[in-house]
């Protein structure tokens, strides 16, 4: 690379997508210089959303809103305002409405498609945010006082330099390889299949979640009364299910689902994904970080994933207090989020193992307990409090409108 004069940032963000774009929109007042650097072709059309419906604690609701996302949606959110939760051959479940909590809502579901919009437009009016798109990273230098990135860009080949890195690059991040950070696998044998469907009764405010032993399915309210559809499947019949038809897959679905919500009608387009647990080693290194899929990509079970990534952007925009010490940032910013990330990475992996246990006693166990809070809904106060998100010390005071 020929000698050039770098452009020098307080922080550069590696990764465009919802967590890397949600730090950029909480950053904007912090008085920081802020560089977000992705590979989408266009800064209002990224690339890489898909149609996954995404459900939204209702802290991650707040946020967005406090960040003044999710104005921009091209459809507004839908709220969940009751959570219907049973499993397969066990007695017993559980019906949760908000208002018996207190809250108008648990949280909300949107199209990720659509988040990733409405997140690209509200970047592309930060004033303090250089955005470089389409680009990515092809090597990483540590500095005596921050990294330093080497770009291949639409412009060529450029380098800039930043006193914190942050890796929000996705599950196969380049920021975490660069920086040593080795990663723990662990393959649910399970693949993941996403829908819009239509039923006979139209959505109304009611996440249905149905476990069995090939794994959770789940229908999520959308706007003028769809689901969407959430499918485990175990990864030796994955392309068996990919291969059905429209009708095939209706049918495959009302019976792993039930009748809840009637007769199912029609299905949408269909993508599937296979499911892996992959963690992070740690999720800091000197001058950088990690956060959402690049520290951790978790099950989909209790929709935790972008909901916990958005808390480590929000964590670490938390800690930005004048004067920062950008030497020991990335170290506070890993214990800040520790305890949070436990108690998720636990809650996710134990459910999603528990849930597809098909000895008697853990259908005992299952059925004892669907029962029981069923019938005393402040047993689950605690889940509940978590399912909105607020696990951990964070306080989003940083972000409040």
């Amino acid at each position: 690379m020929a000698s050039t004069a770098r452009e020098i940032f307080d922080i550069a963000i590696v990764g465009g997508g919802l967590v890397g774009s949600s730090l950029a929109c909480a950053l904007e007042k912090s008085g920081l210089s802020t560089v977000l650097i992705e590979s989408a072709d266009s800064p209002r059309a990224p690339s890489g959303f898909d149609q996954r419906k995404l459900a939204l604690a209702k802290r991650s609701v707040d946020t967005l809103m406090a960040l003044g996302v999710l104005p921009m949606l091209q459809t507004a959110a839908t709220p969940i305002t009751r959570i219907h939760v049973s499993r397969e051959g066990d007695f017993g479940r559980v019906l949760l409405a908000a208002d018996a909590f207190g809250q108008p809502f648990f949280g909300a579901v949107v199209l990720a498609q659509d988040l990733g919009h409405a997140l690209a437009l509200r970047v592309a009016d930060l004033a303090n945010c250089r955005r470089i798109c389409p680009a990515t990273v092809t090597a990483v230098h540590a500095q005596e006082h921050g990294i330093a990135l080497d770009l291949n860009s639409s412009e060529g080949q450029r380098q800039l330099e930043a006193r914190l890195v942050v890796g929000a690059d996705g599950t196969d991040s380049l920021i975490r390889k660069a920086s040593g950070i080795g990663v723990q696998i662990s393959d649910y044998q399970q693949t993941l299949f996403v829908c819009t469907l239509i039923a006979e009764k139209a959505s109304d405010g009611c996440a249905f979640e149905r476990f069995s032993d090939q794994g959770p399915v789940a229908l999520l309210p959308m706007a003028q009364g769809g689901f969407g559809a959430i499918c485990c499947v175990d990864s030796s019949q994955a392309m068996v299910v990919a291969n059905m038809d429209d009708v095939a897959y209706a049918r495959y679905f009302q019976q792993r689902f039930g009748w809840r919500a009637g007769k199912i009608r029609s299905v949408g387009k269909r993508t599937h994904y296979p499911l892996r647990r992959q963690l992070a080693d740690r999720i800091s290194a000197p001058n950088t970080l990690l956060m959402g899929n690049a520290a951790q990509t978790i099950h989909p079970i209790g929709a935790q994933g972008f909901n916990l990534g958005l808390r480590d952007a929000m964590g670490l925009v938390e800690l930005l207090d004048a004067p920062i010490d950008f030497s020991g940032l990335a170290g506070r910013y890993a214990n800040r989020r520790a305890e949070d990330r436990e108690r998720t990475l636990a809650f996710s992996d134990g459910m999603a193992r528990l849930t597809r246990n098909e000895g008697l006693p853990s259908h005992v166990l299952r059925s004892v307990a669907l029962t029981a809070v069923g019938a005393m809904p402040g047993l689950a106060s605690g889940w509940v409090t978590g399912a909105m998100g607020y696990r951990g010390n964070s306080t989003f005071s940083q972000v409040a409108p």
